[in-house]
């Protein structure tokens, strides 16, 4: 109601209680009057000497009688009636002193409550939250290459790298509404943007949604926090993933948590800033959908199924694919002389290929048991030439893990995959073994198909892990690569690595 509709109101209630007064006013007079001939009948029947009073004319009293006495019964009559007047009228004057009351209060109005307006804003917003979070990955590698190795790749060098070292700020700004501003100060770009999203929960349904640059829902080791990973790096098939890119995603789970699902929108490619520019395409789409088809407690047993795709319109239709061989360390201070590689070499390489579009299509497997867990992944990506043949360029790796000292590999349902370790017996300053795992990876990545010849890659990996604690672990990965290069024949290359991690 406005201000002005609030006046209106007042003054109707002024003019309402002076008309009212004005009638108490002439009803006490016309009460005087009929007091005063009830007095005059009963001084008559008091005295009996025929003597009466000046007769009160209905001028004086202004009500419709004029007889100059009333006998005692008519008398009684009258003052009930008066009475009751009365009393009708301190009703009327008790309401009346009430909605002038009222209308001298502020007056609120409220919209019409409906599902989609009526909320009630808390009285003190505990809003937005923020919490930092980071890790760092610490690698020293070895290299020993074969001649023929060197001649086909190049010389790799021995060294130490910070393979990662992120810090983010993530939170929420609203009960439904998260974030993320996570920065990577290892990477190329120093520090080069990683995940950088909003996150609205529910915004239609069961239906999350996010915005800014993410991990693409395709490849269930890619959706594998690197903080999670099995060994130093993801599997040789990872190349062929559009990893993280700018764009819109919606996803959600249903079944108990048993089934995830996601479809997402993008720019490609993205370079380390979340920058995409560029004509003829530039443009992807990837969905994925898993199911947890035994989840049996206690035990850990479980098994996991997975199908995923991506449509990619390559932004200025150049498409390349290349990959190292699951191992990377890298100087970019310049203080390595200009002849010795600043960087691990690329094993397999496409080279620039003029692409239409290309469809990448992937198949998961996963289980564990007790201590045990495997998992696997097939990716193929059709490429579709400009003026040639289309491309098939497969991909895939299994691998396996056990605990020595008891712990199981969880599993996260809201993205079905693997997730976290948490020793049994941590080390501390009382003791501890923390929990060592042994695992062991096979991998291959074929790049040779018609005109396209970038090698094809298989990779044995053995790995050790020691978690110290859920935040601390340290881990030695044996890798021999062997590569079928076109040009050279085949040749290989033995790699050890290690790396300290420490996240918070």
């Amino acid at each position: 109601m406005t201000k002005q509709a609030i006046g209106k109101t007042g003054g109707k209630n002024e003019m309402a209680f002076r008309d009212f007064t004005l009638q108490i006013v002439v009803i006490m007079g016309a009460l005087c009057g009929a007091q005063a001939t009830v007095a005059s009948a009963q001084e008559d029947m008091v005295l009996g000497s025929g003597i009466t009073s000046q007769p009160t004319t209905a001028t004086e009293l202004g009500v419709p009688f004029s007889e100059r006495s009333l006998d005692a019964n008519a008398a009684g009559d009258a003052s009930d009636e008066v009475a009751l007047e009365l009393a009708r009228l301190q009703a009327q004057i008790d309401e009346l002193k009430q909605a002038s009351k009222i209308s001298q209060e502020p007056i609120y109005v409220y919209p019409e409550e409906s599902p989609a307006m009526a909320c009630s804003p808390p009285e003190v917003s505990k809003f937005p939250t923020v919490r930092l979070t980071g890790f760092f990955q610490a690698d020293t590698a070895w290299f020993h290459q074969s001649e023929r190795n060197i001649a086909a790749v190049g010389g790799a060098e021995d060294g130490s790298d910070f393979r990662r070292a992120r810090l983010a700020a993530v939170g929420n700004v609203w009960d439904n509404v998260a974030y993320s501003l996570e920065m990577d100060f290892g990477f190329p770009g120093r520090p080069s943007f990683m995940d950088v999203w909003v996150d609205m929960e529910d915004v239609i349904g069961d239906v999350n949604l996010r915005v800014g640059q993410f991990r693409q829902p395709i490849g269930m080791e890619g959706l594998t926090s690197v903080k999670e990973l099995t060994f130093l790096e993801r599997s040789l098939p990872f190349a062929l993933i559009p990893f993280r890119q700018v764009g819109a995603v919606a996803y959600g789970t249903a079944s108990d948590d048993l089934m995830t699902w996601a479809v997402s929108g993008f720019r490609f490619p993205t370079d380390v800033y979340g920058g995409s520019v560029g004509e003829n395409g530039g443009y992807g789409t990837a969905a994925r959908v898993t199911g947890l088809l035994v989840d049996r407690e206690p035990g850990n047993v479980r098994f996991h199924v997975g199908g995923a795709y991506s449509f990619i319109d390559p932004s200025n239709d150049l498409l390349q694919y290349r990959s190292q061989p699951e191992v990377f360390v890298s100087e970019t201070g310049g203080g390595v002389p200009a002849a010795v590689a600043v960087n691990t070499p690329f094993f397999v390489d496409t080279g620039i290929i003029d692409a239409e579009h290309t469809n990448l299509f992937g198949a998961e497997l996963a289980a564990s048991a007790g201590s045990f867990y495997a998992q696997s992944e097939y990716l193929v990506s059709v490429v579709d030439q400009i003026g040639g043949p289309t491309v098939a360029l497969p991909g895939a790796y299994a691998y396996a893990g056990y605990f020595l000292t008891g712990e199981q590999r969880s599993y996260d349902k809201k993205n079905g995959v693997f997730g976290d370790v948490v020793p049994n017996c941590s080390v501390d300053k009382d003791g501890g073994i923390g929990a060592w795992e042994l695992a062991v990876r096979y991998s291959y990545l074929d790049f040779n198909d018609a005109n396209v010849q970038g090698g094809r890659l298989s990779d044995i990996t053995a790995g050790v892990n020691w978690h110290w604690n859920p935040h601390t672990k340290f881990q030695l990965n044996y890798i021999h690569a062997m590569l079928d290069s076109p040009v050279n024949g085949d040749s290989d290359a033995s790699i050890f690595a290690m790396r300290a991690h420490l996240d918070f």
